[in-house]
């Protein structure tokens, strides 16, 4: 199962796979990658302030919302042996921060669950949406 198929099958990232889906990257998910992608949780999700998703899931946020997405992906596939602390690139072209003292942290948010394996890559699931500056 590629990317997306393994975050549908999971159940936790509704919320997730509707942006993606909204965003158009439905296809390049499901490419050969690899990919590493932090994933929130819907939880995650329902952190933001209210009527923040609805809002970037209408059409004319588009744009928008899949630099949002690009932010949590990563070129190749970094599974936890891999993550070293520092600035890594990501697909937007922007770097998030990795921390690794006690726990792994990508920015402020925390690596809850690490090497959810796909064909094309791996997924790190995460507790909080990460937002480029």
């Amino acid at each position: 199962m590629d990317i997306v198929d393994t975050a549908v099958q999971s159940g936790s990232f509704k919320s997730l796979v509707a942006a993606v889906t909204a965003a158009g990257l439905v296809d390049t998910l499901r490419g050969p990658g690899p990919f590493t992608v932090f994933a929130p949780t819907d939880e995650a999700f329902a952190k933001l302030p209210a009527g923040t998703v609805e809002t970037l899931l209408k059409p004319e946020n588009v744009e928008q919302l899949k630099k949002i997405l690009a932010y949590h992906v990563v070129s190749g596939k970094v599974t936890s042996g891999d993550i070293k602390p520092g600035d890594v690139p990501t697909v937007a072209g922007k770097t998030v921060h990795v921390s690794t003292n006690g726990h792994v942290k990508i920015n402020e948010a925390t690596v809850t669950t690490a090497d959810v394996a796909a064909d094309n890559g791996v997924i790190h699931v995460i507790d909080t949406v990460l937002i480029p500056a």
